[in-house]
């Protein structure tokens, strides 16, 4: 699923350790950390579910078990995340086990069945029937406060949903994660190319986190998707891996400074693919990271 190596800091030094190559009709670019495939029209990108866990700095092990590899993190208060994947590294089940040998299960995809195909995850769904208004759907965290950022991460799908989603499914399709709210942060700044957060941007993650703390001490296994988003300026390829790998670092900055649990949060990066504004220019709006709930769609729950 993706290619080892030294964890690059800029886009530049992505390209130049990224391979491509051909597997039967579809194009696969690996760079460390990520795979990024061109199929049908559509880009679809996978990254290592463990990535984010190495760069938090706690124990981190792995192991094989059959056909199934199982990655065991060790955070700072002595709880451990375990994190089951494939040998294609799709995930499996994530869970928390707790000092005392109690187990929190995050994340179950154990249904998921066999191998699929990337266009296989897209699933279609009518868009939902909105009954709240279009600033309570889409949250913008620049104008919102603390309640109403709890609120919408703690809300309910907006309309009825007709089943469990997997993980990747969720992640490759629009149409299923139209039934959740979400809160824009198109005020956090990044550099050109860069997927690094200055400390002034930081700061700007505050209320969010404590927003998500708040509800994950609620309830200890919601799962909350941050996504990653760019303008249309640069290449489709570049600008996925871009956009997904500062939805990590934005995951990241949430459990090192502000202590969000990383195992309740995964993330995504989009590129251009779903714009705010609707422009192939430079759109400042367009580069932002999105927050979800995704709890029920893993669940198949509606409440």
């Amino acid at each position: 699923m993706t290619r080892p190596g030294a964890e690059p800091r800029s886009i530049d030094g992505v390209q130049r350790a990224r391979r491509e190559f051909r597997e039967h009709d579809a194009q696969i670019y690996q760079e460390p950390g990520r795979t990024i495939v061109h199929d049908n029209g559509r880009y679809f990108l996978r990254h290592d579910e463990n990535e984010r866990f190495r760069a938090l700095g706690g124990d981190l092990r792995q192991e094989r078990r059959g056909d199934q590899f199982v990655s065991i993190y060790r955070g700072r208060d002595g709880d451990e995340v375990v994190t089951v994947t494939d040998a294609d590294g799709n995930l499996i089940r994530r869970y928390r086990r707790t000092r005392d040998g109690g187990e929190i299960v995050i994340i179950d995809n154990s249904y998921r069945g066999g191998r699929r195909a990337f266009a296989d995850e897209v699933v279609d769904l009518p868009p939902p029937r909105l009954r709240i208004p279009r600033e309570r759907y889409i949250v913008d965290a620049a104008e919102a406060d603390e309640r109403l950022i709890y609120d919408t991460l703690t809300a309910p799908p907006v309309a009825p949903i007709p089943r469990r989603f997997t993980l990747d499914e969720i992640r490759s399709s629009p149409d299923v994660r139209a039934y959740t709210r979400s809160v824009d942060l198109d005020t956090v700044n990044f550099d050109t190319g860069s997927w690094t957060l200055a400390p002034d941007q930081i700061q700007k993650l505050g209320i969010l986190a404590k927003a998500l703390n708040q509800a994950i001490q609620r309830n200890a296994n919601e799962v909350y998707l941050v996504e990653g988003h760019t303008d249309a300026v640069g290449s489709p390829v570049d600008n996925l891996s871009l956009s997904d790998r500062r939805a990590q670092a934005v995951a990241e900055i949430l459990t090192k400074d502000f202590g969000v649990p990383p195992e309740n949060l995964t993330t995504q990066g989009y590129g251009a693919q779903y714009p705010k504004v609707q422009t192939q220019g430079a759109e400042r709006r367009n580069r932002r990271v999105v927050v979800r709930r995704i709890t029920n769609l893993l669940s198949g729950q509606n409440q």
